[in-house]
């Protein structure tokens, strides 16, 4: 075994690009732990938690990049450390290839003066001053960066109030903003419906029933996923809803998000009795009474939330049913496992994705827990010990530390596809894949082989393993929708029209 830690003063990358570099490495047989990073506070705990933290990591700074492999052999090793070079001076000459880039926000603004958005995507300990300086620079902002204090988030958000400006984020991964695509975004038609949302994966979902539905998008706003907190009090939805009830594209608006604190759903709930514009509310186990006593409309799920926004739009549905197809599908998947098969695995790289599939699926099996959950008796805290009907968020940062988002980079749910199909008790998987800008190239494509593998795994032990899966994309997404259901479909894979969907054909064929 070689394990080698070396550093580079003064050697910035992007965390993108190098946690794209990370999964190449590990992709390399007989290498046992690879971490190419920055040196950052996060990264140093993430490498002394494998064993390569040196002397010389602690004296490192956030602009200086670590590279730390571990290999059964030298050979493996310099194989490892031979693509780190290689990867490392084609990205260096592409970005001297390249216009150059303006290094802070004061010389982007003289670049471009026209800009009235700025995306920050920094170490959260940097992003609220960079944001900062956007605000008073009249720019609205989209805060990518997450580990962003509660504090900070909240003056970030109180000052864009002040000066009429939108602060999305921190940790928000979605928007649409004038049809164009920013992050985590799917292609969209442009239109009259306008969403604005606490949860990156509930907006994409919503957005993409619409377009399915045969609606259109108008703008779609994300707040960040703590906006609904008690502490930030709903700042950022607030503002994002009136911004719609003043835009003229906008007939129609869509509120998204999992559970806010009661005082958060009172405030926003109140604001909607002066909005002229009809308002579909979906709140993840909301309550209707409240919300239809001012006038807005209920959802209990994220497809009757796009449901009812085309309806109110005034265009007809335009998906035809597949009932009768799907019950011949569930009843012949329920022949196929035995009796010792009686849970489910839920398999998430969309957070508010699990958390939907959760809140429909405690309805109909027992004792569901995950990471997600908000009662204690629902949270699984021990990922370590996975027993009976279980969903997890594979983004949680529990799973992401150090390595890149699933919907980026599937390894990590790789690698829990073989781990849950080989729990004899276990007979139905459940998994999601995200289609759009930022998400990874061919999600289903390099998914089908742990499936092919874990399917093959099963019948060698006498079972039969149920892959159910959703798309979260829309037809003019890069991905190619058509082409990533055939080889779902190909692959034995029962393929669901909707999150909501997925959840209700596992616990049919469970129940």
């Amino acid at each position: 075994m070689l394990s080698k830690t070396i550093i580079k003063k003064n050697e910035y990358y992007d965390s993108v690009t190098l946690m794209s570099l990370s999964s190449k490495l590990s992709d390399i047989e007989g290498v046992e732990e690879a971490v190419v990073a920055m040196a950052t506070k996060m990264n140093k705990e993430l490498l002394a938690a494998t064993g390569m933290f040196t002397a010389g990591v602690e004296q490192c700074g956030d602009n200086d990049l670590i590279i730390a492999i571990k290999a059964i052999s030298g050979e493996r090793y310099e194989q490892a450390f031979k693509l780190v070079e290689e990867f490392l001076t084609s990205t260096t000459k592409q970005k001297k290839r390249k216009e150059q880039v303006p290094a802070t926000m004061t010389s982007a603004l003289e670049t471009m003066p026209e800009a009235n958005l700025a995306i920050i995507s920094v170490p959260g300990e940097y992003a609220a001053r960079e944001a900062r300086t956007a605000l008073d620079n009249g720019l609205h902002v989209m805060i990518f960066s997450n580990n962003v204090t509660i504090e900070q988030e909240k003056a970030l958000k109180e000052y864009g109030r002040e000066k009429n400006l939108l602060v999305m984020g921190p940790d928000c991964g979605t928007a649409v903003i004038n049809n164009i695509g920013l992050c985590f975004a799917n292609k969209v038609k442009k239109g009259n419906i306008g969403l604005v949302s606490a949860s990156g994966t509930g907006l994409q979902e919503v957005m993409v029933l619409i377009d399915k539905f045969g609606g259109t998008i108008s703008q779609a706003i994300g707040t960040g996923g703590r906006d609904l907190r008690e502490e930030i009090g709903g700042i950022m939805m607030i503002q994002g809803l009136k911004a719609l009830w003043q835009d003229d594209l906008t007939e129609v608006i869509v509120l998204i998000s999992k559970p806010p604190a009661k005082s958060v759903e009172v405030a926003i709930l109140s604001i909607l009795k002066d909005i002229k514009k009809p308002v579909v509310v979906c709140f993840i186990n909301g309550n209707p009474v409240e919300t239809e006593k001012v006038g807005a409309v209920f959802a209990d799920s994220l497809e009757a939330a796009a449901k009812k926004a085309v309806k109110l739009a005034g265009i007809k549905e335009q998906v035809a049913s597949n009932k009768e197809e799907l019950a011949q599908i569930i009843v012949a998947a329920k022949k196929r496992l035995n009796k010792e098969q009686r849970f489910l695995r839920g398999l998430f790289c969309g957070g508010t994705l699990c958390a939907e599939a959760l809140y429909i699926l405690r309805k109909h099996l027992a004792g569901v827990k995950s990471n997600v959950a908000e009662k204690g008796e629902d949270k699984i805290l021990d990922l370590t010990k996975v027993e009976g009907n279980v969903l997890l968020d594979l983004g949680d940062d529990q799973f992401t530390l150090g390595r890149p988002h699933p919907m980026i980079d599937p390894v990590v749910r790789l690698e829990r596809i073989a781990r849950e199909a080989n729990d004899q008790s276990v007979g139905v998987i459940l998994l999601d894949f995200e289609l759009g800008f930022g998400s990874h190239q061919d999600p289903v494509g390099i998914t089908i082989p742990a499936i092919i593998k874990a399917k093959e795994n099963a019948a060698q032990a006498g079972r039969h393993i149920i892959f159910i899966g959703y798309i979260c994309g829309t037809k003019q997404d890069r991905q190619n929708y058509d082409e990533q259901k055939a080889k779902l479909k190909a692959a034995g894979v029962i393929v669901a029209a909707s999150n909501i969907e997925a959840a209700k054909i596992a616990a049919k064929i469970l129940s």
